[in-house]
């Protein structure tokens, strides 16, 4: 009785799940232009879920894992029947997650095994993996009612019906270790079997144990996070692949509005976060977005952001690299840490490019 009346109050009030507050980039997020600043590598069609391989650098464009090496151009490592949809190394041993469900091994000492869904395994929407040791797979799955590709579907839906997976190689058998998580875009094994995940839709990372609630460890963030990279005893760095605004927030509690949009208009003009900057005058603006004197301001408010933040061994935030709504570098999901630099993918920017620690990293 007391929840519903709660509910109703918030409701009213606009507070709680109803508020569409966002919270400012200030402090360790304060805005700058580290990104588009980054020695570019070279440019690709989409790329993303960056990892490093032994020697190489391996990322992912349609249905194609590309890899290279400092200074090299990319070649083509392998061709999928699908969108490849994550991406997971542990020593010569790469895990790929692909559209249509299947997570695929190669090289190590499980090289050709292949992963399907099943009533034990619900793995119908990989799109985080990562390896807890040589014979253990963690898998987060999306969600269980949409794919890969339709994540804006899942936001404005407000879904929560994602999961994370351990998978002995050994034999197949997988074990669930969290459910009802809102699109988990990211992981990172903790050690024993505690995983850090990175939850989008409510804009958070939590840490993941079996028999256990979620843990909380970094709340209400700007910006929907996506892959987490380790950094040896450093910390972390996480990518945020696209800016939360109010404008979204309203429409996501306006369910009558949001699903005439869903309806009638293509996903890419829906009033919701995009990896690109704007193209087309069919899409949204909010507010600001808009340019004066032919440029767009740097602090308007875009539908698309490129954001990479570097996080102490506790969680706690320590500095930022941004590329603003007058940027390009938009759309960054995964990155990979290479000595004193990380490589990261701008799926928005169609470009891979490499941004100096300055050996603090």
């Amino acid at each position: 009785m007391l929840g519903r009346l709660k509910d109703w109050y918030d409701g009213f009030r606009g507070a709680g799940e109803y508020a569409i507050t966002v919270p400012p980039m200030d402090g360790a997020l304060r805005p700058n232009t580290e990104l588009d600043q980054a020695e570019p590598l070279f440019e690709w069609p989409a790329p993303d879920n960056i990892v490093a391989v032994g020697a190489q650098v391996r990322f992912s464009s349609g249905c194609d894992v590309l890899g290279f090496s400092p200074g090299g151009a990319p070649g083509l490592v392998a061709h999928h029947s699908a969108d490849v949809t994550a991406l997971a190394a542990y020593g010569e041993a790469m895990a790929t997650g692909l559209a249509s469900g299947e997570v695929l091994i190669a090289g190590g000492p499980h090289d050709g095994k292949r992963l399907v869904a099943s009533a034990a395994l619900a793995i119908t929407c990989p799109v985080a993996l990562a390896f807890q040791d040589a014979d253990t797979l963690l898998i987060a799955n999306g969600s269980d009612r949409h794919g890969a590709s339709e994540w804006r579907h899942d936001l404005l839906t407000r879904g929560a019906t994602g999961s994370v997976w351990a998978v002995d190689l050994r034999g197949g058998a997988g074990r669930c270790l969290a459910r009802n998580l809102a699109w988990p875009r990211g992981l990172v094994a903790l050690g024993g079997d505690r995983v850090l995940v990175s939850e989008a839709w409510r804009s958070q990372l939590v840490v993941v144990r079996p028999g256990a609630a979620s843990d909380p460890v970094l709340t209400d963030l700007p910006a929907y996070p996506g892959g987490i990279t380790a950094s040896g005893d450093s910390g972390y760095f996480v990518c945020l692949f696209a800016p939360r605004r109010r404008l979204t927030e309203l429409v996501m509690r306006e369910p009558a509005y949001r699903d005439r949009m869903m309806a009638e208009i293509e996903p890419e003009y829906w009033i919701s976060p995009s990896l690109r900057p704007m193209q087309s005058y069919y899409e949204p603006l909010q507010g600001g977005t808009l340019k004066k004197l032919a440029m767009i301001k740097p602090w308007a408010p875009s539908r698309s952001y490129g954001l990479i933040v570097q996080l102490a061994p506790d969680f706690g935030p320590l500095r930022s690299f941004h590329s603003r709504a007058d940027g390009t570098r938009h759309g960054i999901s995964s990155c990979a840490v290479i000595g004193d630099r990380i490589v990261a993918a701008s799926t928005g920017g169609d470009i891979v490019f490499a941004l100096d620690l300055g050996g603090n990293g």
